[in-house]
């Protein structure tokens, strides 16, 4: 195992593994999968890649989690009713305590870090 923990071509990378339906959908069925990278042996922390088909679905965030969006297109809109608008090369952290929606129009895969 490497000393440094990467991936290589991750925006064509395929070797993913299925990580299921996204369990409560709002509208459709998004189907989700990705690789993790590196997980803190407590847990506390975690990176990896994240894909998902399109779909709608309620979100609580309950740590934060920056993310690189490398393709795709999805909204989330928060309960407050502020709309931020994904699409490939956006850079988004979602801090812990964020609730509102998800709806992915285009399967979307992003870089995470969740803390």
């Amino acid at each position: 195992m490497s000393s440094v923990p990467h991936f290589k071509d991750v925006a064509s990378l395929v070797d993913l593994v299925d990580w299921g339906a996204v369990p409560v959908p709002l509208q459709g069925r998004s189907m989700t999968s990705g690789r993790l990278l590196h997980r803190n042996p407590d847990g506390s922390s975690e990176c990896g890649i994240w894909v998902c088909t399109p779909g709608e679905w309620r979100c609580e965030v309950t740590r934060d989690e920056f993310c690189h969006f490398l393709a795709g297109r999805c909204t989330y809109t928060h309960d407050a009713g502020e709309v931020t608008q994904i699409e490939p090369g956006t850079v988004a952290l979602f801090p812990a305590g964020w609730t509102g929606t998800c709806r992915v129009s285009e399967t979307v895969r992003k870089i995470y870090m969740i803390r």
